[in-house]
């Protein structure tokens, strides 16, 4: 079974922990050194015990992220944004075969078109 690209896993090969920061800057796209900063930034804010107890349980409750989940870092960034905003990615996927379809439109209009300067010269070659 190959491992969704949509689901939260622990990043152990970032982790400077457990893996939980790397693996939601994984999941989100963000550089994992802005969601240390934004983790301890909310813990010393007041939310102590709650982001301890959300960060066991998270590092807990997910799988460890499987070797080989992205081919490359374009399918990596694909992947992060889908997971972000997946109606826009779905546009821009939609949007990309249209404009394959145009293309492929035109060049077919080109070569089932009647080209009559190419055709006489065919023709002025028998």
């Amino acid at each position: 079974m190959s491992a969704r690209r949509t689901k939260f896993y622990l990043d152990k090969q970032n982790a400077k922990w457990m893996g939980v920061c790397a693996g939601i800057a994984d999941y989100t796209g963000i550089d994992v050194l802005w969601v240390r900063i934004g983790a301890v930034l909310i813990t010393l804010m007041g939310a102590f015990p709650w982001t301890l107890i959300a960060y066991f349980l998270a590092a807990w409750m997910a799988d460890p992220k499987p070797s080989g989940l992205y081919h490359d870092r374009d399918d990596e960034k694909f992947w992060q944004g889908v997971r972000t905003n997946p109606a826009r990615s779905t546009r821009d996927v939609r949007s990309k075969f249209r404009d394959i379809d145009r293309r492929l439109s035109d060049i077919e209009a080109f070569y089932t078109s009647r080209n009559t300067r190419l055709a006489d010269e065919i023709d002025s070659l028998r």
